[in-house]
């Protein structure tokens, strides 16, 4: 049988050469007013990865009362620590910065592009396969950056680049690379992350808190790794400190709605220190690869006025990995390990 060629379109490559890399984070606002985070929020909380229960109550709550009151104030929280020159999100400004950073790392292996996208709002998954592709990548790493996998957060990156796949005549071979969370190389970025940190500021932290994202206790119950995967990671980065649990504190961040979330909770838990006659702490965040909006402005702000309001006196926020020396180095050597029969 012989397969015609469309006229005007030429035949594809039976071969090509190019390998792509997609580094994949979570999303942020195209702009930080209400309407922008109005079309960030719709798409984030209409999966059903995120919010299980996509019903007629919830559409109706979405819809009727949390899109048309919730923009607005989270707009005024984007405000407080959106990178003006570049008029984007830290989030944005960082994982740019990641996916340069590794694409001059793997410049040794010159037929490896690299590339980066946003599971919710830009840029957007499909609009950088379709980069990758058109560039001749028919292998694609797809990098998920979260060190511990959860369905709301890993899976769902994998949903959107296998949608995205199913409307490929011409689908490029795919891999997603694990979680990493007791990674050494990542493990030894975090306390070095906090050593270097911590002789920046004028003081020694009583304790440190490592605060991870929440999420409904309800997904754990039905087989979520997350929880475990965030106890494994701090156990250990307490391993490697020499710290106890008493000195390196487990909490949640970030709770939504009305449904019992992963306890103990962050703000509980550090305006309860304060009250207890703990007077100076440090917050690390290890579920988050680089620095945004829970970390900045959650954590470094909200959190801190909570601890200063109940007695606390000093209190600093450890920067994510981000584009560090260490945090690429993470990256890179994750990457590298899962390039393994492509390079």
């Amino acid at each position: 049988m012989v397969i015609p060629i469309e006229r005007g379109r030429p035949a594809a490559s039976a071969s090509r050469a190019r390998v792509g890399v997609l580094l994949v984070n979570l999303g942020t606002p195209d702009t930080a007013d209400a309407a922008g985070v109005r079309v960030y929020l719709k798409e984030f909380l209409s999966d059903p990865r995120v919010i299980e229960n996509q019903g007629l109550i919830w559409k109706a709550a979405l819809n009727g009362i949390i899109l048309r009151t919730r923009p607005a104030r989270k707009a005024k929280d984007y405000l407080k620590i959106w990178n003006t020159e570049l008029n984007e999100s830290p989030l944005k400004t960082i994982t740019r910065a990641q996916s340069e950073k590794l694409a001059a790392s793997l410049q040794e292996h010159g037929h490896v592009v690299v590339d980066w996208g946003m599971r919710y709002g830009n840029p957007s998954i499909k609009s950088r396969i379709d980069a990758l592709t058109a560039q001749g990548c028919d292998r694609i790493l797809v990098v998920p950056l979260y060190p511990q996998y959860s369905a709301a957060t890993s899976a769902t990156v994998c949903d959107e680049a296998f949608r995205v796949l199913g409307e490929m005549r011409a689908q490029p071979t795919l891999r997603v690379t694990p979680p990493y969370y007791v990674d050494p190389s990542y493990i030894a970025a975090l306390a070095r992350s906090i050593d270097d940190h911590l002789k920046t500021v004028p003081f020694t932290p009583e304790l440190i808190v490592a605060s991870f994202h929440g999420m409904p206790q309800k997904y754990i119950a039905k087989g979520d790794p997350y929880q475990a995967q965030c106890v494994a990671t701090t156990e250990a980065l307490r391993a490697h400190l020499g710290l106890d649990a008493t000195r390196l504190l487990l909490t949640f961040q970030s709770r939504f709605g009305f449904d019992k979330w992963l306890q103990p909770y962050t703000d509980k838990t550090i305006e309860k220190l304060a009250k207890d006659g703990v007077r100076r702490i440090a917050v690390i965040t290890p579920g988050f690869s680089a620095d945004c909006l829970e970390t900045l402005e959650e954590i470094a702000q909200e959190n801190c006025e909570i601890f200063e309001h109940a007695g606390g006196t000093q209190f600093t926020a450890i920067p994510c990995l981000n584009d560090s020396d260490a945090g690429m180095d993470v990256i890179r050597q994750l990457v590298l390990r899962e390039l393994q029969g492509w390079i």
